[in-house]
């Protein structure tokens, strides 16, 4: 299948086209500003279906808006029609086609354009009314205000919110390219109006409120509910925008005579990861948690695991070395302890199914 995008150098487009490539039964044509009408032309000749994604909405100049928008779509309807071809075409629109503006004028000029095809060609035209977009590879700065939030909360640069209040209503560009996925596959004669996309509701305040606590949560370690679409999407977004030489950093470590400790992630509802070294003939634990629960994961070394139930003389002893790839399980009750019993440092993950509160440890001294 040939597919021809327009506007491939574009938000939508980036997006697209490397999903589409993906995919080894599509041969991609790819046109944006630095082609010339010739090739155009050729690939319209070939192209099965056309995402046409091209458009103008910050223009120097108030007409190029009915240049750039309904007259580029008249110019490949014309052409489409001279070559005698009626290949399916998705449009991309913007709700602003609802609305007495220039921008949404020319845009919803440009459906009348393809409507005024479809019904003389018999051809598909599918028309996809767009909300704000938000994701990787949108340029900051320029006509997202996500984008730009991300862009400058990463660097911590200022952002300017003009009312706290207002509200937007947001779609993901994989929810978008999705979509277009589906499109390849669906024929429905005619033009129409595709469904509207999944969308989020959020204020500035609190879009840029999120973005903050992920930058933050470098240093406070503490993520966001991921069970949220919303939230994933966003995040990662955000961290879409971390200048490459800012991709790392650093834990706080906490070292004495056993080694060192470092506290990873924490989350609500999913509680917390952190690492240790422990040098070796060194002990750690002997205590006991009411109702914590963990768990242990050797990654390198050898570590003998001991546990007793505070309530019993048993000891129970677990010998695991790193590359077993096993878990052990840390029930409440238990007094445990874990010493490092080979001749190298021993690193251990742990994981606690609640964040540490220093006003209600849970946690219980006793050698077991």
């Amino acid at each position: 299948m040939n597919v021809l995008i327009t506007g491939a150098a574009g938000f939508v487009g980036r997006n697209l086209s490397a999903a589409l490539r993906r995919k080894k039964d599509i041969s991609l044509l790819e046109f944006d500003l630095a082609n010339t009408g010739e090739e155009l032309q050729r690939f319209l000749a070939t192209a099965n279906i056309i995402f046409h994604l091209a458009g103008v909405n910050r223009p120097h100049d108030i007409k190029e808006y009915e240049s750039g928008n309904t007259g580029f779509t008249s110019e490949i309807c014309k052409m489409l029609q001279d070559l005698k071809r009626t290949p399916k075409i998705v449009f991309s629109s913007s709700i602003q086609a609802e609305k007495n503006n220039p921008y949404g004028n020319s845009k919803r000029r440009a459906e009348e354009v393809l409507h005024a095809y479809a019904k003389s060609t018999g051809a598909e035209c599918v028309i996809y009314r767009f909300k704000n977009l938000f994701g990787k590879w949108c340029q900051p700065n320029y006509n997202s205000v996500t984008a730009t939030y991300c862009y400058n909360i990463a660097r911590d640069l200022p952002i300017q919110i003009s009312d706290p209040t207002h509200e937007l209503e947001l779609t993901y560009i994989d929810d978008v390219v999705e979509a277009f996925f589906n499109e390849l596959s669906s024929q429905k004669s005619g033009f129409r109006f595709a469904d509207p996309l999944m969308s989020y509701r959020v204020t500035l305040k609190d879009l840029a409120e999120t973005i903050r606590l992920f930058r933050a949560s470098r240093s406070s370690l503490h993520l966001p509910d991921f069970s949220k679409p919303f939230i994933r999407a966003i995040y990662a977004t955000y961290v879409s925008y971390l200048e490459k030489q800012d991709f790392s950093y650093s834990l706080d470590i906490k070292s004495d005579q056993r080694g060192g400790l470092a506290e990873f992630i924490k989350a609500a509802g999913f509680g917390q990861i952190f690492i240790s070294r422990t040098y070796p003939g060194i002990v750690r634990g002997n205590h006991y948690h009411q109702t914590k629960a963990e768990k242990f994961f050797v990654l390198e070394g050898d570590a003998l695991i001991r546990f007793r139930h505070i309530l019993e003389n048993e000891v129970i002893e677990y010998r695991i070395s790193g590359g077993e790839y096993r878990v052990v399980d840390i029930p409440p009750g238990y007094t445990h302890s874990i010493e490092n019993v080979g001749k190298n440092e021993l690193i251990t993950l742990f994981w606690s199914d609640e964040m540490f509160d220093p006003n209600r440890p849970d946690t219980y001294y006793e050698q077991v």
